[in-house]
């Protein structure tokens, strides 16, 4: 039986768009037929390379399009959880890039309207679905393995509002609500039990992008795990985030797509799914639960603890 292919609207032409816009050129019957990004030239010139029919400096320009059946958002931290409003009051599924808020208050309010339209919301936890971690989260599953420690590094040399792609962001990008987002919602996950204590302290703030650069927090499972998390946009490299893994029957450190275990020895995860490539298995997710009627892994009702506890920690580091 042929699908029907999905029409889909991407916002967002920067780093992180380019990622799904590769990731979705891998997944049949999906189709980008409309690309936002509030600067139009930038906008056409990836459409363009992508042969994306309908460009958009406007997300509302977007969402008009009867033919959009899901939206991607990969904007500002900061319009996440407006856009994604936007998007479900418009009747269309929905994935909005980590993080869905930056405050628990909007996180709530985007569970609940979900909940009301019965429409397919996902957050971008693209953590979940990396074959390295989904390797540790199968073990879990079978009870070959539990999580003990969790000791986490998130290496950045960010000192000014540049994206991955070394061009400038018209946004500050966070330490907390959005790259301890990832840290703090697969802890609980792997670890198979929610958070019941978090500790977070931060260093100066930057005197012109007004957030630390430096961060610790320290967070601990209902079941005795613990997690330990450095993040730092001061680092001079290595850069991006690794996770090791202390468990009952062994040590492992994921790094994004890739495992080892304790003693570097590289780990075989190419079975684990269908691709190696994280962001595609994050699409392929959300678009497969649009098709089959179901609420996806990463729905943000079921990742709305990890902003509950990064409010906790906003609270004590204000």
């Amino acid at each position: 039986m042929t699908l029907r292919t999905l029409k889909v609207a991407l916002a967002g032409a920067g780093a992180f768009g380019l990622k799904h816009l590769d990731g979705i050129r891998q997944i049949p019957g999906v189709e980008v037929v409309s690309l936002v990004d509030p600067d139009g030239a930038k906008a056409r010139q990836v459409a363009a390379q992508y042969a994306i029919g309908h460009v958009a400096t406007h997300l509302q320009d977007s969402l008009a399009l009867p033919e959009v059946d899901a939206v991607i958002l990969c904007t500002p931290t900061q319009l996440h959880a407006d856009q994604a409003r936007q998007c479900l009051q418009a009747g269309k599924h929905v994935q909005v890039e980590i993080p869905m808020a930056d405050r628990l208050d909007d996180a709530l309010a985007l569970v609940a309207l979900q909940q009301s339209t019965g429409l397919v919301a996902m957050c971008g936890h693209t953590r979940r679905f990396n074959p390295s971690h989904q390797w540790i989260q199968q073990r879990v599953q079978a009870g070959s393995f539990k999580l003990q420690q969790m000791d986490v590094q998130t290496y950045f040399f960010r000192r000014s509002n540049m994206n991955a792609l070394g061009q400038p962001r018209s946004w500050t990008d966070h330490l907390l609500w959005h790259h301890a987002a990832h840290t703090v919602d697969l802890f609980a996950h792997q670890a198979g039990s929610p958070i019941v204590q978090a500790h977070a302290v931060q260093g100066p703030l930057h005197p012109e992008l007004g957030i630390a650069m430096d961060m610790g927090i320290v967070l601990k499972a209902a079941n005795g795990a613990i997690c330990t998390l450095s993040l730092s946009f001061n680092n001079d490299g290595p850069l991006g985030t690794f996770f090791r893994y202390i468990g009952d029957t062994g040590t492992y450190v994921a790094r994004y797509d890739e495992l080892v275990n304790g003693k570097e020895e590289a780990i075989d995860v190419s079975g684990v799914a269908v691709s190696m490539n994280g962001i595609e298995l994050q699409d392929r997710e959300f678009f497969a639960a649009i098709r089959e009627g179901r609420q996806p892994r990463s729905s943000v009702a079921q990742v709305l603890p990890c902003y509950q506890v990064l409010q906790a920690l906003a609270q004590q580091l204000q």
